[in-house]
């Protein structure tokens, strides 16, 4: 089963006469943003019960994140509705790919640009918005590891990796999108995570 990332802290108690320890994972905060529809969406009241597979872009990248992008879309295509079977994994991962550029990516480029890649508009959202807030979910709500800054006009991430979080917003995964057999490990975490959500039921 897929680990926890993210420790905020280890709290020890006495049980039966022996110390245990409980070790406490970062629970990622919501975040408000338009999706390439024009909707303003929140990642967690919205997605409710889903997980997520996060990747960063912007429109104008001319490689890496084209790249990126056909993995996402590798992934979207490997969890779509199956009319054959009765139980569809297409109703329990979303796809998110959020613009580090949201002055110039607005929700009709991001339309565009999902067009582009084939989204179903349903299960896989392109997201912009206030920069600060993007900045922020990224350093400080999912850890990436970009180096410090305050989401200001000179402040850039670039990262290729995609998060996976699980349905209650645990950090599940860090995957290099660039590279085929982490993008096939990111699709076989999920599964298992879906395993992992009926023997807690």
């Amino acid at each position: 089963m897929p680990g926890h990332y993210g420790i905020e802290k280890v709290d020890s108690q006495a049980v039966d006469g022996k110390m245990r320890a409980d070790t406490i994972y970062h629970q990622v905060s919501d975040v408000q943003l338009t999706n390439q529809l024009g909707k303003l969406v929140s990642l967690n009241k919205d997605l409710e019960g889903k997980m997520l597979v996060i990747g960063f872009f912007f429109t104008t990248c001319p490689s890496v994140c084209p790249r990126l992008t056909t993995n996402m879309r590798v992934l979207q295509t490997g969890f779509k509705k199956d009319t054959k079977k009765e139980a569809s994994l297409d109703t329990v991962v979303q796809f998110i790919s959020i613009t580090v550029n949201p002055e110039r990516d607005s929700f009709q480029v991001l339309r565009a640009y999902a067009d582009r890649f084939g989204a179903n508009h349903d299960h896989w959202w392109f997201l912009t918005g206030d920069k600060k807030a993007i900045y922020n979910y990224a350093r400080n709500e999912l850890h990436m590891t970009v180096g410090p800054g305050d989401g200001g006009a000179d402040d850039f991430i670039h990262t290729e990796k995609f998060v996976l979080l699980d349905k209650d917003r645990y950090i599940r995964g860090y995957y290099d999108g660039l590279n085929d057999t982490e993008v096939r490990k990111c699709a076989d975490d999920i599964v298992l995570l879906t395993l992992e959500r009926k023997h807690g039921k």
